[in-house]
């Protein structure tokens, strides 16, 4: 049964940086990722019109944030969050990503100043007067929840990849020393707003239930960019199931989250071709396109929005053409969510 619907509100597709959409269900409306940030330099396009989009997608937020009933923010990016409009925040309840624990350090900064006006809009006074003491804890070592990823064999590749994970583990074991430190942002409850931390957790409403995944990292493992959620919303079986920043997917383990899951709708981060032989090399690429792959063959998702990182840069079909060609041989629809509305995508129509 077709329970669930959805909005594009924004994204990259369309010409400024975002991945924002209205979910909608029997009991709810659930806007995701309210935030927008303006095209990197090397966008084709000339600067007024990355400035009209950015314009424009904007002001189609705030629209849809007068729809909704809860706001998700994944992580503390700025082209997943907007910091501040009381106009998209009031009266709402605030799901967000914990600013406590698996964050790096420009997102803590992030987060605090967004809660920081986020008390001072409604009235509570200085954040500094309502944080709470650091909590300590022990954290467990997240290569235990990549079992599949770090079981694959990148030949020439793994001892590079190796060493990269010991650093990585060396960061992440610096970070614990962190947030067993930070003076906690504590949630809220006051009469024309709310925040809970989501992490890990499941809220219901009615027949509605919507599902965190754990912190999930942005892109390969241990990226310096941090953690996000994932997102599941269920209404009697039907899911729509949104990846955030996972940048494909690399990491094999969380491909098997989506299948596993096996939502009717997908709302895919993909990866940053745009990135090539930079942030993103050969190998980790591969990887996104033999995950994506392996979705699309094992679910019986019947629609996958592919877009965000992905439409940034003009080869980007091209480039992931395996995926656009086994969704058309085994009739499941795959778009850009600009193409999803009928558009070209932004990066099309300025093609050199």
């Amino acid at each position: 049964m077709r329970y669930l619907d959805f909005e594009i509100v924004w994204f990259d597709s369309l010409g400024a940086k975002s991945s924002c959409v209205l979910v909608k269900t029997p009991d709810i409306k659930i806007l995701i990722d309210p935030g927008i940030a303006i095209m990197h330099p090397s966008f084709p396009a000339p600067r007024e019109y990355k400035v009209k989009w950015y314009e424009e997608g904007y002001e189609a937020i705030v629209k849809a944030s007068k729809k909704a009933d809860i706001i998700v923010i994944t992580h503390y990016h700025y082209d997943h969050f907007t910091d501040f409009d009381g106009e998209i925040y009031a009266k709402k309840r605030i799901l967000a990503k914990n600013p406590n624990e698996y964050i790096n350090d420009s997102q803590r900064k992030r987060a605090e100043e967004f809660f920081k006006h986020l008390y001072e809009f409604f009235g509570v006074g200085d954040l500094n007067r309502y944080l709470g003491s650091p909590l300590p804890k022990e954290y467990h070592k997240p290569l235990s929840e990549i079992p599949i990823a770090l079981s694959k064999d990148f030949g020439n590749y793994s001892k590079r990849r190796k060493e990269l994970i010991d650093k990585g583990l060396k960061w992440f074991k610096e970070r614990v020393k962190k947030w067993n430190t930070y003076n906690r942002i504590l949630e809220l409850k006051l009469d024309n707003v709310e925040v809970n931390f989501a992490d890990f957790k499941e809220f219901t409403f009615n027949s509605t239930k919507v599902r965190f995944s754990k912190p999930l990292f942005h892109g390969i493992e241990f990226s310096r960019l941090g953690w996000v959620l994932g997102i599941v919303i269920e209404y009697k079986g039907d899911k729509i199931l949104y990846s955030s920043d996972v940048n494909g997917p690399i990491i094999e383990d969380y491909a098997e989250w989506i299948i596993k899951e096996n939502p009717r709708i997908l709302i895919l981060d993909g990866p940053a071709t745009y990135m090539l032989g930079y942030m993103l090399n050969m190998i980790n690429f591969r990887r996104t396109l033999a995950n994506a792959l392996r979705i699309i063959e094992t679910t019986n998702t019947e629609l996958i929005i592919y877009d965000h990182h992905l439409t940034r840069e003009a080869r980007f079909k091209e480039r992931t053409e395996k995926v656009w060609r086994l969704g058309e041989k085994l009739g499941k629809k795959i778009a850009t969510a600009a193409e999803f509305l009928g558009e070209v995508p932004a990066v099309l129509r300025f093609r050199r």
